[in-house]
């Protein structure tokens, strides 16, 4: 007979838990961090855990998922192929960024103005032709949260007194 999975119900954002107590690691990519309901195999052959979320949720890098027992695992971000793309002028950042949008591509903006994508040789041919340039790396991929996805935009759960219609 086999032992029933630890299950974990909760993710605690990275810097609310304590790091040094997760007794296991689960190393994920992109795709990989929208969950609700999964076995997830541990690093390093530990065995696994069952998340089992109320609703689907982005994991992010240094979330840890809360155990019923405890226990911590700490989500670690996968190095992903990536393209981050630069351009010679705003012209075409602005003409490239509204072609990336009108594909409905998950971007990542880097703080040095930077767009990381997946890596796509399509869309590394279209950014080309527009006049931007590409260089392909492995990097953690963490893109931008929708403008209506909490998180993102105005939009964010916690309660208070306000509106946001001002």
């Amino acid at each position: 007979m086999t032992m029933p999975l630890p299950r974990a119900m909760q993710i605690v954002s990275a810097g609310l838990w304590p790091r040094d107590k997760a007794f296991a690691s689960v190393t994920l990519d992109f795709d990989g961090r929208y969950r609700r309901r999964i076995r997830l195999t541990l690093d390093g052959g530990k065995g696994g855990i069952l998340l089992d979320l109320p609703h689907a949720a982005r994991l992010q890098d240094g979330d840890g998922l809360l155990l019923e027992d405890g226990r911590y695992v700490l989500v670690c971000a996968a190095m992903e192929k990536v393209m981050d793309i630069t351009a010679t002028s705003q012209h075409d950042a602005i003409r490239i960024a509204w072609h990336l949008g009108n594909r409905h591509l998950p971007v990542q903006v880097l703080e040095d103005g930077v767009l990381r994508l997946r890596y796509d040789h399509v869309i590394e041919h279209m950014v080309e032709g527009l006049g931007g340039r590409v260089r392909r790396t492995h990097q953690i991929f963490s893109p931008e949260p929708g403008a209506y996805e909490e998180g993102g935009g105005s939009a964010h759960a916690h309660a208070h007194a306000h509106s946001h219609d001002d």
